[in-house]
């Protein structure tokens, strides 16, 4: 792979391949991080702490429950549904020990969506919180669902301060609607006893699945990728390698983790990656209370950050976030959708840490390419492809592209899945011959091998025939000092297609459209320049925080019928 530009681009300690998996599964390189760092803070939620041993010990136990009282074998299907909580690592951990496929979903998921999942992944049992159960009870009856095991907000807090987080959470704001599972087990239950049987470590091949990760269905049904153990073994030593620049020998990492950790992102950077290194990960359970995020922030001295755009974005307008300790901070990145401009320029200003942009997809462990962290990262870009990772530009057709041209980014990799579960026809449409697969964004690459996403294929805008880039108009918008938050999409025009129109969340109330019009003039070409804007007070946002443009079509759609 020497022979592809962006390798001369590698920081000095980054190879161009990563040679042999250092593992044969997820579960011995667990094995291996728990003993080596058997003292030391794995994961923190909430005030409370655990360390590597207690998580050895309580994921073992919570495996041998799950063998010997529940019956699961090797192969079957568990479904996870939580939001960052110390049971989270404890019944993930747990359930790969145990040999089990994990099938990561959002408690936030509706009854409909839900059910979809279970069936499509034909999930045997699911771990939940309780102030979700409610959803679960609509659908159960309509799954292979055998096992139900539910858990409340304050279980691992521990003593008091667990029961009083309980009590409020249930009492006090009224989070748990009432459900009826008589068969449910409570995870406090599964904790307590799960040392009274043998664990019994069950032989797994590489290629066995360790995931089925479901893309967020907004091009369609969601659909399960299928993700084995050499897949996240690989992706492992792939982005352990790139860490490197910033990780030093002796020194233990803080990562704050405020993307869910069923998001792929965070599931292998945050949670798995982390725990390999013997990284300390402080759980955000939620980020959208930006005060009490930044009064989390204040208590602990970080050193790594992941999020998304609209995250970073909300901490840097928070008055407080500039008293947080930055002493620290390496630097952060940003995923699941584009960094803008702005955005990483102030939050270098403020933290002192570089924010650079990553790339990838549930697809692909998920990370294809990522800025260097050595500080000679560019801007704008998605970065380079990370090592043993090939990135190529094709058209329609499956011909390749040259430097320059813009294509639709199609990638190979130890980390890229096998096909989507149970579903081969889709699965031949997302890979082009010779492995390449098809991302179904836009991008172009430079000569030095940086890759930039122009955007994803069916978001793009057609006016009088040319292609608009809502990044590039949102980026250019977004640059605006009275803009908070800004989303571009197409509405149609009898004169030239389709014409561009912007939702924009002031930041100042005194922003304008004649201001923020002239201020498009200056920036954008003729074709580019919004014919719309609509000022809002919020944009629709997934779980994670990225802005879905596909609601702002739909309503629309809705508004001129």
């Amino acid at each position: 792979m020497s022979e592809f530009p962006w390798v001369k681009r590698y920081p000095k300690s980054i190879p161009a391949e990563i040679g042999e998996i250092e593992y044969k599964s997820l579960v011995e390189m667990f094995e291996d991080s728990f003993a080596k760092n058997s003292g030391k803070e794995a994961f923190e939620n909430m005030g409370k702490a655990i360390t590597f041993k207690e998580l050895d010990v309580l994921s073992q136990n919570f495996a041998a429950y799950l063998q010997n009282k529940l019956n699961l074998k090797k192969g079957d299907t568990i479904a996870l549904q939580m939001p960052n909580m110390l049971q989270y690592p404890v019944a993930l951990v747990g359930a790969l020990r145990a040999g089990l496929i994990v099938v990561n979903t959002n408690p936030l998921y509706t009854p409909r969506e839900m059910e979809h999942q279970f069936k499509d992944a034909e999930v045997k049992a699911v771990v939940i919180v309780a102030n979700f159960a409610s959803n679960l009870e609509k659908v159960i009856k309509n799954t292979s669902i055998q096992h139900v095991i539910v858990t409340e907000l304050g279980d691992m807090l521990g003593g008091l301060k667990g029961s009083i987080v309980n009590f409020v959470v249930k009492h006090v704001k009224k989070m748990v609607p009432s459900f009826n599972l008589p068969n449910a087990v409570k995870f406090k239950k599964i904790l307590s006893e799960g040392g009274n049987f043998e664990y019994k470590k069950p032989e797994i091949d590489p290629e066995d699945l360790a995931f089925l990760q479901y893309t967020g269905g907004t091009t369609g049904v969601s659909k399960g990728a299928q993700l084995s153990h050499r897949n996240i073994v690989a992706h492992t030593q792939q982005v352990r390698h790139w860490f490197s620049p910033l990780l030093e020998e002796g020194k233990t990492e803080t990562m704050i983790t405020a993307i869910p950790l069923y998001h792929i992102f965070a599931l292998s950077v945050n949670g798995i990656f982390m725990l390999r290194i013997g990284a300390k990960n402080v759980l955000i359970t939620n980020p959208r209370d930006m005060k009490g995020f930044v009064k989390e922030l204040k208590k602990h001295k970080f050193t790594l950050f992941t999020g998304v755009n609209t995250l970073f974005n909300g901490l840097l307008n928070q008055p407080d976030f500039k008293d947080v300790d930055f002493s620290s901070v390496k630097g952060a990145i940003g995923g699941g959708m584009a960094v803008q401009d702005a955005v990483a320029k102030k939050w270098e200003q403020v933290t002192g840490g570089p924010l650079v942009e990553g790339y990838g997809l549930s697809e692909t462990s998920p990370v294809l390419s990522v800025n260097p962290l050595d500080g000679t990262h560019k801007m704008g870009t998605i970065g380079l492809p990370v090592s043993s990772t090939e990135m190529a530009l094709f058209d329609e057709n499956g011909n390749k592209l040259g430097k320059g041209e813009v294509g639709e980014i199609c990638a190979r990799g130890p980390q890229v899945m096998r096909g989507y579960w149970k579903r081969e026809a889709e699965s031949s449409k997302v890979f082009f011959k010779g492995g390449w697969f098809r991302t179904g964004d836009m991008g172009q690459m430079d000569d030095e091998g940086f890759f930039k996403i122009v955007d994803r294929k069916k978001d793009m805008i057609n006016v009088s025939g040319f292609n608009v880039y809502p990044n590039e108009v949102e980026n250019v918008v977004a640059g605006h000092p009275k803009v908070l938050e800004v989303a571009a999409i197409g509405v149609p025009d009898p004169k030239s297609n389709e014409a561009v129109k912007v939702f924009v969340v002031k930041k100042d109330d005194s922003l304008t459209k004649e201001e923020l019009d002239a201020y498009c003039d200056e920036n954008l070409t003729g074709y580019k320049r919004p014919k719309h804007i609509e000022f809002t007070e919020a944009l629709p946002k997934s779980n994670v925080g990225k802005i879905l443009r596909r609601e702002l079509r739909e309503q629309e759609v809705a508004t001129t019928k």
